[in-house]
């Protein structure tokens, strides 16, 4: 019987994972993941992604009887030592399209040229480069590559049964999953943990979770944040513990004419958007993709960056999703365009400060829609909100958060506020304040910037980039 390697990478899962079924077929099955040291250091995964993976390879290990072989180091050294050690004459993965992941396994496929060396889609409904319009030429706005492009185009393939029969190897190089140290010794995790569990089984009861209670009303409840109606399927997606085909097809058959149906489905399609956009531009999460933002004025406030990331920027609204970050390692999609807003055009902080910190802190971190999600807000995407679309905070908590229950939650210190005030501290009467028990500049900070003003200050400095006739 021939021996295949199932090389796990973001496809933490058996049931639709069409390279550990073409292994099964193969023969027996060295099943494997590898923590990958060769990738450039700016790509290493953040520490909650890292607590999500921890628990995940955890979860894998065990579906596979404790068989999973795991391994720290240079993918292409590694592999090269399994198939020499077992006599292997396959390799099977699941595509990663992350552009350093791109050149790596071009490098291995050539290098073990000599092996059945194949690998699957597994991670998106349409292939990148499948899609294009009538003239060969790359979608640059999203509802025409979406209805257009994506949704003419053959139907996403339907997932793949579990494998009937593993015929499992356990190599003695294998490490334990304790021993990849991906939890740091201060253990703050744990705030993460009761909001949390990772695993295939745990993402498929929250997909089913989702469709009893919150697809029904997801349309519009997915903008109030203090609600249940959003799918937080975002972290198992990443991490490949459920299948992005599965959940289509799921979804897709309830009632695909219900609004609440075509919208999550279109959710997806923007995801599908973002690796579409890193594929045709790998240098999405480092460069403008409209280059006349290379030219604007972006401020470098150090103060003013630690309070946005801790919490403190005297703006309710902004202040609770980032506490929630922090504490939950997730934030809301609605609370994610605002404090984003408020980062790159209130405080007019550079972009690239807020995807760091975001790929640090939330665990579904994810290259393609960090990237474009935060080109998006800051208008130098594409497809982006134009720069002059400037989120009111004040305006956005009275409009999704109506009773204040979101921010009272992750603001408790101002919990006492009327309605009235509880958006904006500041224009509180010193009588509702003491009677509330709150101290401006003590228990709650004053705003950082003046709301007014600093959009005034955004809306020039994007008028001066318009009016410079070299971009």
């Amino acid at each position: 019987m021939q021996t295949a390697i199932c090389w796990f990478r973001q496809d933490l899962r058996l049931y639709d994972n069409p390279a550990l079924l073409a292994a099964s077929l193969h023969g027996k099955v060295i099943p494997v993941y590898i923590l990958d040291e060769k990738s450039p250091k700016q790509y290493e995964m953040g520490a909650a992604s890292k607590w999500w993976l921890h628990n995940s390879l955890k979860s894998l290990n065990s579906s596979l009887n404790d068989n999973l072989n795991i391994y720290n180091g240079d993918p292409l050294v590694i592999l090269a030592k399994l198939i020499k050690r077992h006599n292997v004459s396959a390799i099977f993965w699941n595509r990663c399209y992350e552009p350093f992941a791109i050149q790596r396994d071009k490098l291995i496929k050539e290098h073990f040229n000599n092996l059945n060396v194949q690998s699957f889609n597994s991670s998106l409904l349409w292939e990148p480069w499948e899609i294009k319009k009538s003239d060969g030429s790359e979608y640059r706005v999203f509802t025409p590559y979406y209805r257009k492009g994506c949704l003419a185009a053959p139907s996403p393939n339907l997932p793949v049964d579990k494998p009937a029969a593993l015929k499992l190897i356990k190599d003695k190089g294998s490490i334990y999953v304790d021993s990849l140290s991906l939890l740091p010794k201060i253990k703050w995790y744990k705030s993460l943990e009761p909001h949390w569990c990772a695993g295939e089984d745990n993402a498929l009861e929250a997909m089913n979770r989702f469709i009893d209670q919150g697809l029904i009303n997801y349309k519009k409840g997915r903008d109030f944040p203090a609600t249940s109606y959003v799918s937080r399927l975002s972290p198992h997606i990443h991490f490949g513990e459920i299948s992005i085909r599965h959940l289509w097809h799921t979804i897709f058959s309830l009632d695909n004419d219900n609004d609440n149906v075509d919208h999550f489905l279109s959710e997806l399609g923007w995801r599908e958007f973002s690796y579409y956009q890193l594929y045709n531009h790998p240098d999405l999460p480092e460069k403008n993709l409209q280059k006349k933002f290379d030219k604007f004025e972006w401020k470098e406030n150090q103060d003013h960056l630690v309070a946005w990331q801790k919490g403190i920027t005297g703006i309710p609204m902004v202040d609770a999703g980032m506490r929630e970050l922090w504490q939950t390692g997730y934030m809301h999609n609605r609370v994610r365009m605002i404090v984003g807003s408020f980062l790159v055009k209130n405080l007019r902080i550079h972009w690239k400060h807020g995807e760091k910190w975001f790929w640090d802190t939330l665990v579904d971190a994810d290259l393609a829609s960090n990237s474009a999600s935060w080109q998006w807000v800051a208008g130098c995407g594409t497809d982006a909100a134009p720069y002059f679309r400037i989120f009111n905070p004040i305006t956005q908590g009275e409009k999704f958060d109506p009773t204040g229950e979101y921010i009272r939650k992750y603001i408790p210190e101002i919990a006492a506020l009327p309605n009235k005030y509880i958006y904006a501290p500041w224009t509180a009467p010193l009588a509702e304040l003491n009677k509330a028990k709150v101290e401006l500049g003590k228990d709650y900070p004053f705003p950082i910037v003046d709301l007014k003003r600093s959009r005034e200050s955004a809306l020039l400095a994007f008028q001066s980039l318009k009016s410079d006739k070299n971009v």
